[in-house]
């Protein structure tokens, strides 16, 4: 009881006029921004922190505010995705694997439709286990240690190969060139360059915006141009806005369980939506009678990245508010940002500034709200960018992608290396290599690095510190049969297809 009076207490604070006012627009501006390839929640929130402090906002409202924009970009992100096959940010990669085959088929506004309920039931899930859960969920994220979350990027990278079922050999190479491409630049813990040909702009690494946008947008880009003529559009003439009540009941189970499982990633600091996206799909993918469709355009591989990234981003305030531990990149700016307030965030929050943690938690609900009533209406706004003929379309792609590239470091080296990187995406797809095993790679080749590193250096070096515990050897056994189980099934059936054709005598 004491939970919901403070809750409603958290309502009154976030219905005052002003603080809805500040929801709207942060849910606004984040839609934007998760729009526009490459910029993502971390730069949104990082851009408007100084203003909130500038403009002298309340503690409340600034935070208010911070979290809005972080969760419309996670709307945001799945915009350009579905229509361009440009991912607004890492957790809205798995969204454009069958996000863009549905637009290609003129049924855009249906995987918009879809994406939009799936992430407002995602969200709407994750703040009611905050509700309900933040102190039990806070203290299980904290059994997570160097060496269980080295077994979960193990887990996930493992998973990674079964994502194209018809050619698992070309998925694991596309993770490896991930992996190596995250080893660039300077080695964190002894300071010795790494593959950096000794070029100055390789020294900080190759950054994600210039990997993502190299990879997906110029190879795009690139892939326009071969395919089709200057006056010609990109997609079939699109037709339903809305999914209707067979699609619904299709995508409802994906839904719920994926909202689960980013939840619970979420809670883990640092797992992030990057994971629960690709972990989510690729679940729904195995669970699915029929997974060839997947990665062609199965409304079910919408429906479940986009409730499990959104999910975890929810999720990932848990460890913020109850440990004063980031649980993502974006939450970190937000530390940062209740620091300027003097404000240290933890346990005490809870008891000493109950308006600030609960007025943040009801907004997270308004929030989401607001997001599903803006951006189901903008549907058929958004699918007009489809009628834009390739003469259009391809200069404004390429624009788009140049300044969100020069404006991570102003540098031309960038630009060159987007372009290079291309060409080299461009030539990866005409071989039939997936894409999005390489971005993920990339994506957590730094983290299983400094996860390995941590915990080698606890252990002065001895290795069975990574499978010690509980929950890494799980995860560890789970990456194994991930690996085995489809070569042993289908050695299976092989088998008993030969056993089954010989007649009797």
């Amino acid at each position: 009881m004491e939970t919901w009076y403070f809750l409603m207490q958290g309502f009154a604070v976030a219905m005052t006029p002003e603080n809805l006012v500040i929801a709207l627009i942060g849910c606004f501006i984040g839609t934007v921004v998760g729009l526009l390839p490459g910029l993502g929640p971390i730069n949104g929130v990082a851009i408007l922190m100084p203003l909130a402090f500038a403009l002298k906002l309340p503690a409340e409202s600034a935070l208010i505010l911070l979290a809005t924009v972080y969760i419309g970009c996670e709307y945001g992100g799945r915009i350009s995705s579905i229509l361009l096959n440009v991912p607004g940010d890492a957790g809205a990669i798995m969204t454009a694997l069958d996000g863009y085959p549905l637009a290609q088929q003129g049924k855009a506004g249906i995987a918009l439709s879809i994406s939009a309920v799936s992430s407002f039931i995602g969200s709407t899930i994750a703040i009611l286990g905050i509700i309900l859960f933040a102190p039990l969920l806070a203290n299980w994220a904290l059994a997570f240690g160097p060496a269980e979350y080295f077994a979960l990027m193990v887990f996930a990278i493992a998973c990674l190969g079964s994502m194209m079922s018809q050619n698992p050999l070309k998925s694991f190479l596309a993770a490896l060139i991930g992996l190596s491409l995250a080893t660039v630049g300077v080695d964190a813990n002894t300071g010795v360059y790494r593959f950096t040909f000794d070029n100055v702009h390789l020294s900080d690494g190759i950054q994600f915006v210039v990997v993502v946008i190299g990879l997906f947008s110029v190879s795009e880009i690139l892939l326009m141009l071969e395919s089709t003529s200057g006056g010609q559009k990109a997609v079939k003439h699109t037709g339903r806005m809305l999914f209707n009540a067979k699609e619904a009941m299709q995508c409802a189970g994906p839904t719920i369980r994926s909202s689960l499982m980013g939840f619970f990633i979420g809670v883990l600091p640092g797992a992030g939506a990057t994971i629960a996206s690709a972990i989510a799909w690729m679940t729904e993918k195995k669970l699915s009678g029929n997974s060839d469709t997947f990665g062609k355009g199965d409304i079910r591989g919408i429906a479940a990245p986009e409730a499990a990234n959104n999910a975890s981003a929810c999720g990932s305030f848990i460890p913020m508010l109850t440990l004063g531990i980031p649980g993502s990149g974006t939450t970190a700016v937000m530390v940062g940002a209740l620091t300027l307030y003097n404000i240290t965030p933890g346990p005490a929050m809870f008891t000493e500034q109950p308006d600030i943690v609960w007025g943040l938690i009801a907004a997270l609900l308004i929030g989401n709200l607001i997001l599903l009533i803006m951006n189901i209406p903008m549907i058929g706004l958004f699918t007009r960018m489809l009628n834009v003929p390739m003469s259009l379309l391809v200069p404004a792609i390429a624009a788009i992608s140049a300044v969100g590239v020069y404006a991570v470091h102003s540098t031309t080296f960038d630009l060159m290396l987007m372009v290079g990187l291309g060409v080299f995406g461009y030539i990866l797809r005409k071989m039939h290599f997936p894409m999005s095993p390489l971005i993920l790679g990339f994506v957590l080749g730094d983290m299983l690095e400094q996860n390995l590193r941590r915990a080698l250096s606890i252990s002065n070096g001895g290795l069975a510190i990574l499978w010690d515990s509980t929950i890494s050897k799980s995860l560890l056994i789970l990456a194994i049969a991930v690996l085995i189980l489809p070569v042993v099934l289908k050695v299976w059936r092989k088998y008993h297809h030969r056993t089954s054709s010989v007649e009797p005598i």
